[in-house]
């Protein structure tokens, strides 16, 4: 099994330990404890994920060997743990690898499509969709 798709199992192996979804939403909020925080400079709007009720930002950040990094923060508990998810799914892949992997896929696989409310559920499609963005345009420049 490679990266991404090791990544999201091992993810939803901690999903599957917990119980209920009050335990899976604790679970979420602490591992958007575990955030690095942004700069006042990175909350800049060019970083700003449009389609989230919540303040939310990006970093994309190319590395020399055709990786990409990513790092984000939100002024919401549970989005920052939405974010600490998606980045242990991309952030140190290739852009490549990140536009094949099934992302609607992956937040069914972890229950999240059902668990959470549409508004949040649009938030988290729009921070899927910038990471894709993002990886396209690098693996376009990357030729």
């Amino acid at each position: 099994m490679d990266g991404i798709q090791k990544t999201l199992e091992d993810l939803a192996d901690e999903f599957d330990l917990l119980g209920d979804w009050e335990e899976r939403y604790r679970y979420v909020i602490e591992l958007g404890g575990d955030l690095a925080p942004l700069s006042e400079a990175e909350r800049s709007e060019a970083n700003k994920v449009r389609g989230c009720a919540s303040q939310v930002w990006l970093v994309t950040e190319p590395k020399g060997d055709g990786r990409v990094e990513f790092r984000g923060d939100s002024d919401a508990h549970i989005v920052r743990g939405l974010i600490a998810i998606l980045l242990r799914l991309f952030s140190g892949r290739r852009p490549a690898d990140i536009l094949a992997f099934d992302v609607r896929g992956a937040f069914a696989r972890l229950g999240l499509s059902g668990a959470l409310s549409t508004q949040r559920s649009n938030g988290l499609a729009a921070m899927a969709e910038r990471i894709a963005r993002d990886a396209a345009a690098l693996n376009a420049a990357n030729g």
